[in-house]
């Protein structure tokens, strides 16, 4: 082999090898008709996840369609971030209920 291609090759190989990173989980706790924290930070490929803490049923609903999650009372629902943007977000059944998550690449 020629001096140089060695290294070349290696290199190569290493981007190959490289480990990507991993995806995190956010919770977001739902409790007395309130998002806690109203304002989530996440990547794409990150899980959002909603814990409904409430006796009553709500929903994550991104006010532009892109995605809605339903929240079934004390049960947890959740979806991966597959674009990045910022989405304001609400409860269909308690319009008053106002999130926001903000996915970056």
């Amino acid at each position: 082999m020629q001096p140089g291609r060695t290294a070349i090759i290696a290199a190569l190989l290493c981007g190959f090898c490289a480990v990507p990173a991993e995806a995190a989980t956010i919770e977001v706790v739902v409790d007395k008709l309130v998002f806690t924290p109203a304002e989530i930070n996440a990547k794409v490929g990150d899980t959002i996840e909603w814990d409904n803490k409430d006796i009553l049923q709500h929903t994550a609903t991104a006010t532009n369609g892109t995605w809605n999650v339903l929240l079934a009372a004390h049960k947890k629902g959740s979806f991966v971030a597959k674009q990045a943007g910022t989405f304001e977000y609400f409860c269909k059944f308690h319009p008053n209920m106002k999130g926001q998550l903000t996915v970056t690449p």
